[in-house]
């Protein structure tokens, strides 16, 4: 998950299960993951006083052997995947949709207008309903993981349909991209990590 070309969150909001920590606080393994996260491929990343990172790449700080790891495979899903940036952000915002993660929408949310979503596909991608994108592999991703949401699985014919547009490759990368934003948003929901004091949270 990423927050656009990077920018800081001026309130960072209380009431999180997990401490911040800040560029000060660090051993070395999280000064590792830290520097991956701020200085990696994927930009800018929302953070507070002290440097402190929100969203979930505070977490990753508190387990670096595990958030080590999980920064990099988003990183990966974010910069050097194959699914454009349009196709991967309507996944991403249903995913934050049906687990009503309020940081995950508002992070995506952003992304998604940089990278040129209109807002109408925004919105159906928020409500479950309304149009569907023009654009074949868009459609397919977003009908795929609406799909792999409501059911946790591809029927036959969900499966026929996405990999005539996905191929192996693309479905792949697409499930994998459903799990890490799932994984996120638990994450944060039992982390108690919200939106940035001052922004709105659509489902608070």
């Amino acid at each position: 998950m990423q927050a656009g070309s990077g920018f800081t969150v001026s309130g960072v909001p209380t009431g999180s299960r997990l401490p911040d920590l800040g560029r000060q606080n660090l051993d070395d393994a999280q000064r590792a993951v830290y520097s991956a996260i701020t200085g990696g491929p994927r930009g800018g990343v929302p953070t507070g006083p002290g440097g402190s990172l929100h969203g979930p790449f505070n977490a990753m700080l508190h387990a670096p052997w595990v958030g080590a790891e999980l920064q990099e495979l988003g990183a990966a899903l974010r910069t050097r995947g194959r699914l454009p940036a349009r196709a991967r952000e309507l996944a991403v915002l249903a995913v934050a949709a049906h687990h009503r993660s309020g940081f995950e929408w508002w992070a995506h949310a952003r992304i998604a207008a940089d990278a040129g979503v209109p807002d109408a596909l925004v919105d159906a991608a928020r409500s479950g309903t309304g149009p569907l994108p023009d654009d074949p592999v868009e459609r397919a991703a977003l009908v795929a993981t609406r799909e792999l949401l409501d059911t946790g699985d591809l029927d036959d014919d969900a499966w026929a349909a996405a990999h005539d547009v996905l191929g192996d490759a693309g479905l792949v990368e697409l499930t994998t991209l459903v799990g890490y934003y799932g994984l996120l948003a638990l994450q944060m929901r039992v982390f108690r990590v919200s939106v940035p004091d001052g922004e709105a949270d659509p489902w608070a």
